[in-house]
């Protein structure tokens, strides 16, 4: 692989970044993928604190480069009425559980990027971070370029790929609407103005003046090939480590990705009902019974915590009606492997693409 400058400077061999995967993963895979030549990422906004800790210390510690990944929204108000009303329209599913509707446990969700989280970046100065949902404040953002870290975000439009630039990104995660998992998008929820990633790549290229990364159901050579004919500086790939050995998908979930990728074919939906944000994941009983994009879903990430605990309680069973496997529309490509497997695979596109 030749030098470029993303790769040259992330200190990687491939300009190929694991997308972070919440639930999925931990240090193991991170640290496997950038064993492998690629960037590994740790899902910092969905560890508590002290487990965060014990994983960026592993991280720090294997003297690899790796990416922190950390979520930017705004803590929404509590809604009391919406809240009640959601409550109520899952009381049914909770009933057929055996669960008490009116003893849902309370849930910290997704972490938005804090003081706390500041001060862990200063303490174990990843070499990379990188934010969904926009940018930290300025004074944060400062602080995190003066631990010496390269700053990446994501953007689902052009004009959010703009903002990113003028706000101080180094480079621009272009994420397709076909990617797995949340939609980054932070300008405006309209699901409308978000395009597939190889309309919205060649977009953003023409746009900014920074790297651009492009992730989006690549998750394979040939997807890394098209990418970098489409101007990216890199890749982002998620959903192909998913049935990594290393990765820590639950049984249910990697039993339902390889039955989707022995079918040939994977059906995803984008959905709110489990945190309130859009996004993409395999289809279950709430998204045909509820419709996935229901607007009773309260605000992110206040969803989460009745829909985490049916889908807690119907896992116990070795039932999956209530789960939320996220993955990308190129889930059919994933497959159970070492990570450092995967990341040549992948790589073979970079050397193709010479």
């Amino acid at each position: 692989m030749p030098a470029t400058p993303l790769n040259t400077r992330l200190n990687i061999r491939y300009p190929l970044i694991q997308a972070p995967l919440a639930g999925a993963q931990g240090s193991a895979l991170a640290l496997a993928v950038s064993r492998a030549g690629g960037l590994g990422s740790l899902p910092a906004a969905a560890l508590p604190p002290a487990r965060l800790r014990e994983e960026m210390q592993a991280m720090r510690g294997s003297g690899l480069p790796w990416n922190a990944n950390f979520f930017c929204h705004a803590a929404p108000q509590p809604d009391a009425p919406r809240q009640a009303a959601w409550h109520a329209l899952l009381k049914p599913y909770f009933d057929e559980l055996g669960l008490d509707a009116a003893h849902i446990p309370s849930g910290p969700g997704r972490q938005p990027f804090d003081d706390e989280a500041a001060a862990l970046v200063a303490e174990f100065r990843p070499p990379v971070v990188s934010f969904h949902f926009g940018l930290p404040a300025p004074q944060a953002l400062e602080r995190i370029k003066r631990a010496g870290a390269f700053v990446l975000s994501s953007a689902t439009t052009v004009e959010e790929a703009l903002w990113l630039q003028a706000h101080g990104a180094d480079a621009i995660i272009a994420q397709g609407l076909e990617a797995g998992g949340h939609r980054g998008h932070f300008l405006s929820d309209d699901l409308t103005r978000q395009a597939g990633l190889f309309a919205l790549l060649p977009q953003v290229v023409a746009a900014v003046r920074v790297p651009v990364i492009a992730a989006g159901g690549i998750a394979t050579a040939a997807g890394v090939r098209a990418a970098l004919a489409l101007g990216a500086a890199g890749v982002q790939a998620g959903t192909a480590y998913l049935c990594a050995d290393e990765a820590a998908t639950s049984p249910l979930y990697r039993a339902a990705l390889l039955a989707a990728a022995a079918s040939g074919q994977a059906h995803t939906a984008l959905t709110t009902l489990m945190t309130g944000r859009p996004a993409r994941g395999l289809p279950n009983r709430l998204t045909r019974e509820l419709g996935p994009l229901n607007p009773a879903a309260p605000a992110f990430p206040l969803a989460a915590p009745a829909a985490a605990w049916l889908r807690a309680a119907a896992e116990k069973q070795g039932r999956a009606d209530f789960s939320f496997f996220w993955c990308g529309e190129n889930a059919s490509a994933c497959r159970s492997a070492p990570a450092a497997h995967i990341t040549q695979a992948l790589a073979e596109g970079f050397a193709a693409a010479r």
